[in-house]
């Protein structure tokens, strides 16, 4: 995958991995941290998570590599999806996959706009001020 030049890319990237791996602890804790009491809010921080795991990497590679991270974000959740299914404390929920897929593809339909290059334009306009 061809990366954005960003001078902070390692940083940004530990960020991003930070955000997965919190993810998969959210996924798979007996008791993850509870956002909402709302009905069906769950599926609304599935949609939440995977916009936004797939809207910040998006902004660290290229456009041509944008489409395999859909993917592979697209297969993390149902593989934690399936993960689930065989906990004695979790489920498996089709309703979960579907969330996690809109949340990605949809911040994948924002890729080819600025939007995927605020870390880039940020890391710009901090360079020409310090």
């Amino acid at each position: 995958m061809v990366k954005q030049p960003l001078r902070a890319f390692g940083l940004w990237w530990g960020l991003g991995f930070g955000l997965v791996v919190f993810v998969f602890y959210q996924s798979l804790t007996p008791t993850p941290v509870e956002l909402s009491q709302l009905q069906n809010s769950d599926k609304l921080g599935h949609f939440l998570a995977y916009f936004m795991l797939m809207s910040w990497f998006v902004q660290l590679y290229q456009r041509r590599a944008h489409l395999l991270l859909l993917l592979l974000f697209t297969l993390m959740g149902i593989s934690i999806e399936i993960l689930q299914g065989q906990s004695s404390y979790r489920l498996f929920e089709l309703g979960d996959i579907a969330a996690n897929s809109l949340g990605a593809l949809f911040a994948w339909g924002l890729a080819g706009s600025a939007y995927a290059t605020l870390l880039l334009r940020a890391e710009r306009v901090s360079g020409q001020r310090g």
